[in-house]
């Protein structure tokens, strides 16, 4: 290679480099590796022992790709607002170094291999549900409720709460009671997590017009909803104990962490310090996370301690 040919390979790197980083931030790395990990925790509940191994790569890949793709279709359908938001203006689509075109391309890409690799080398099941999912929060939630319903996350939160029965689904075939215990604890977990970060960003969803809580019932009357959702999942969080899914050790957990979301929700709801809303966001990240962790470790653990 001669010293022009060098020089160009060399300044070629850093730009396919910071495409491929773009390309990533359309997935919502962040967003879909919690996702994937309660759905990697449903897989390895729903057996007694280890899951079969090519359903589990096979079903992790596939539903990667799914909640990838609708990750990416959101991007697409939120880039008007992704613009005038802080929070968001720095993605790919507002600052333009990925076109809507591409993006969508991408989306459409990542989606027909994900129902490709659940349908033929999973199961139909899988597929179908994993479809459903990309749907509800690709379509049904951006497109619709999110823009016309302060609901929107109490119902678009069907969408989110799918991946550790489509975990279940991919090992067994089937669904099952305790695969519906799961997705009922995100189900109840979703309202207060993202409502804190909505009372956080009030102004910038109440200037793009998004009726989010705050913005349409004001932020005392969010914050009373946050405590009362954080009850709820309290009591959802002692199902799995109550119904012999998960044994003691689980359980001891499970109200530790109940008992400090709580504690977040409350002090919330009783005091205005700025600082509140995104610790009680942040917190409820790492709290979903240790929560299917301790599922994850209760069900391997003999019964005689759990």
């Amino acid at each position: 290679m001669n010293p022009r040919e060098h020089s160009a390979s060399s300044a070629a790197t850093p730009v396919i480099s910071a495409r491929a980083r773009d390309y990533l931030e359309l997935t919502k790395p962040r967003v879909v590796s919690l996702i994937m990990f309660t759905a990697i925790v449903g897989m390895f509940l729903a057996v007694p022992g280890f899951p079969p191994v090519g359903a589990m790569v096979w079903g992790t890949i596939g539903i990667a790709l799914a909640a990838s793709s609708a990750a990416a279709i959101n991007h697409v359908l939120d880039r008007r607002i992704d613009a005038e938001m802080a929070r968001t203006r720095r993605r790919p689509l507002p600052r333009g170094t990925v076109s809507e075109s591409y993006a969508l391309a991408f989306a459409f890409v990542l989606g027909a291999g994900s129902m490709l690799i659940l349908a033929l080398l999973v199961n139909a099941l899988t597929a179908i549900l994993s479809f459903l999912s990309l749907i509800g929060y690709a379509v049904v939630y951006t497109v619709w409720l999110k823009r016309t319903t302060p609901q929107n996350i109490v119902i678009g939160g069907a969408a989110g709460a799918a991946p550790p029965v489509l975990g279940w689904t991919a090992v067994t075939g089937e669904m099952h009671s305790d695969a519906l215990l799961l997705f009922l604890i995100i189900f109840a977990w979703t309202p207060p997590h993202f409502w804190a970060l909505a009372i956080a960003r009030r102004d910038e969803y109440a200037r793009v017009g998004i009726p989010m809580l705050p913005v349409t019932h004001g932020i005392e009357y969010t914050k009373l909803f946050i405590w009362y959702y954080t009850i709820l999942l309290t009591v959802v969080t002692v199902m799995p104990w109550l119904t012999g899914m998960a044994g003691l050790p689980y359980l001891a957990t499970a109200l530790l962490l109940d008992a400090v979301f709580l504690r977040h929700a409350w002090a919330l709801r009783v005091t205005d310090r700025a600082d509140l809303p995104m610790r009680t966001f942040r917190f409820s990240i790492n709290y979903l996370a240790l929560l299917f962790a301790t599922l994850l470790i209760d069900h391997y653990l003999p019964r005689g301690i759990s």
